[in-house]
């Protein structure tokens, strides 16, 4: 009986891949076996960059609440621990846009957080 290679399926695959590594420098967009490579190794970074971009955003949000909270005489543990103590439950990406795009609404909530 004669050997089946199955031609079709290799070829897509390897045009999956090679369409994938399209704009690589060098041969890691021409050659099979080095554009498999590079793809393994950019889905990997790709994936833990999705990751580190929410670590990013999130030290940026806590950076511009510390800075608004400096400008109203607090730490910003103090407030933090001030609004969880006063129920008030905002995250800390809204509380970063009331920081720079109301300034009154924050140092209300500065207020409150330090009463409680």
């Amino acid at each position: 009986m004669a050997r089946v290679k199955n031609s079709p399926a290799t070829r897509a695959r390897r045009k999956r891949i090679l369409k994938r590594a399209s704009g690589y420098f060098g041969s890691k967009h021409l050659l099979f076996r080095t554009a498999k490579e590079q793809v393994m190794h950019s889905l990997r970074y790709a994936y833990i960059s999705r990751r580190t971009i929410k670590r990013d955003y999130r030290k940026l949000w806590i950076r511009r609440i510390n800075a608004a909270c400096r400008l109203n005489d607090i730490s910003y543990s103090k407030f933090m621990f001030g609004l969880k103590a006063a129920n008030i439950q905002i995250n800390r990406k809204m509380l970063s846009e009331l920081a720079i795009n109301d300034p009154k609404t924050f140092s209300d909530l500065v207020k409150t957080a330090k009463k409680s």
